[in-house]
């Protein structure tokens, strides 16, 4: 097997790309729903509320940075991850997120409280 070593700043671009392929979210809403099951256009369309050209737009992005694949059948094209990781990885930034916003909540009633003490004073 022939294999290209990545300079670290083509790895690092590398790895930027995969995560701007993410930035959008129509996209990550598209990998929430296809992560499970192949869907096709119609579909997502109808998960999602959106009209076709939009939902195509964002497939056609994940798709050139292969994070979803394109199966066609018949006269229907499906789509799916490519990779099982990405659903993990969706879900360990749920939990980073989770513990993001519980760590705001925390400050925020303790911002609730001490306005409460400076308005008793």
């Amino acid at each position: 097997m022939f294999r290209v070593a990545l300079a670290p700043r083509d790895l690092q671009t590398f790895k930027a790309d995969f995560f701007k392929a993410l930035a959008h979210p129509v996209r990550i809403r598209v990998l929430e729903i296809v992560r499970g099951s192949e869907r096709t256009v119609q579909e997502l369309q109808e998960a999602l509320g959106l009209d076709q050209s939009t939902v195509s737009q964002q497939l056609a992005v994940l798709r050139a940075k292969h994070v979803v694949r394109a199966r066609k059948q018949g006269t229907t094209v499906r789509y799916t991850v490519v990779d099982p990781l990405v659903g993990e990885l969706l879900d360990v930034a749920r939990r980073l997120f989770n513990s993001q916003l519980t760590g705001t909540q925390t400050l925020l009633r303790e911002l609730r409280r001490e306005t409460r003490r400076q308005v008793r004073r």
